[in-house]
């Protein structure tokens, strides 16, 4: 495998798993005291894991949560967040411009924040009424603060279980899976990387990593034209500019909104022969039981976009950390 270190990765995620005891006592601190909302802030790539977590907490519990783009918050407010409700959100670099202006107002109004912050001293590391500094594993972060929020409200029982299967075997799943997936990782990349348009679809706790893959990754780093769908809206437009030759990938993960991305595969073979299904089932996970799998689908299928995105930049000589536009220019 190309571009690819093992014992980085596993270290990586180990210790995301790590800081789990921290988390544990800032969200228990917060449930102590009581809260009217859990608000998942975020912006491009954070706005999409928060997505995310939003449908992971929708599907197993009743929590009042809501997802917020920091740039419609700065533009019009949300009087849903209040003294009493819970901010969390990420940042890799600390400074990112809509989260600093944001933090100014939810400052303002005694909101609390837990932040998920790379570079501590950075602005947004100091503002965060809580802020823990581990780098990158953002989903899995984001998820262990919603599941230890589920779990003292007793709407997460398999809580002791899941984690102990986490601490023990997610790490090594996870290379697995990107070990397993890089033959198809790399012809897929032959395939499709000087695309003209691409579609990405995905639902439920796959769709914000499908829109964050189609604009963080392809857009962002490759430069390459992309759009992202809900597999809930395929069938209200989309389907109807598909052809024989239209890319189209479909992730399919296991959670309860799988039906809808399945609906969208059942349907192209009709119309497209340049379909591809990416799903979070062709890949074991040693160790997580079954009914856990759904919880983690999204981390598998991100294993597998990992090693896309290493061939990409292999095949188009293009290094995933140059921008033309991003944090070059004043806008």
């Amino acid at each position: 495998m190309i571009k690819y270190d093992k014992q980085h990765e596993l270290d990586s995620v180990n210790g995301a798993l790590a800081i789990r005891p921290t988390v544990e006592k800032v969200v228990d601190e917060i449930c102590d005291r009581g809260y009217d909302l859990i608000c998942f802030m975020g912006i491009g790539g954070t706005w999409a894991s928060s997505l995310q977590v939003e449908s992971h907490i929708k599907e197993l519990s009743d929590l009042p949560v809501l997802v917020e783009n920091a740039g419609q918050f700065n533009a019009m407010g949300n009087k849903r967040i209040t003294d009493k409700s819970v901010v969390v959100f990420s940042s890799v670099s600390g400074n990112t411009a809509e989260m600093v202006v944001a933090m100014e107002t939810l400052k303002a109004k005694g909101v609390t924040t837990i932040g998920f912050v790379d570079v501590a001293g950075a602005p947004l590391a100091k503002d965060a009424t809580y802020c823990i500094t581990y780098p990158e594993n953002e989903q899995l972060k984001f998820f262990m603060v919603a599941d230890r929020f589920m779990k003292n409200a007793g709407q997460f029982p398999q809580y002791d279980e899941y984690y102990a299967q986490l601490d023990a075997h997610l790490a090594e799943a996870l290379v697995s899976v990107a070990e397993a997936s890089d033959e198809f990782a790399c012809n897929f990349a032959q395939e499709h990387h000087d695309d003209q348009m691409h579609y990405f679809v995905g639902a439920g706790e796959q769709y914000g990593s499908t829109y964050s893959y189609a604009m963080c990754y392809w857009e962002e780093q490759h430069w390459l034209r992309t759009k992202s769908i809900h597999a809930a809206e395929f069938f209200h437009g989309m389907l109807e500019v598909v052809d024989r030759d239209t890319n189209v990938t479909v992730f399919l993960g296991e959670d309860a909104e799988r039906p809808l991305a399945e609906r969208v595969a059942r349907f192209l073979p009709r119309v497209c022969a340049r379909y591809t299904l990416i799903d979070s089932k062709d890949y074991e996970l040693k160790g997580i039981s079954p009914e856990y799998r759904g919880y983690l689908s999204h981390l598998v299928t991100h294993q597998v976009t990992n090693r896309i995105d290493v061939h990409i930049e292999r095949i188009n000589c293009h290094p995933m950390e140059i921008r033309r536009y991003y944090r070059q220019l004043n806008y």
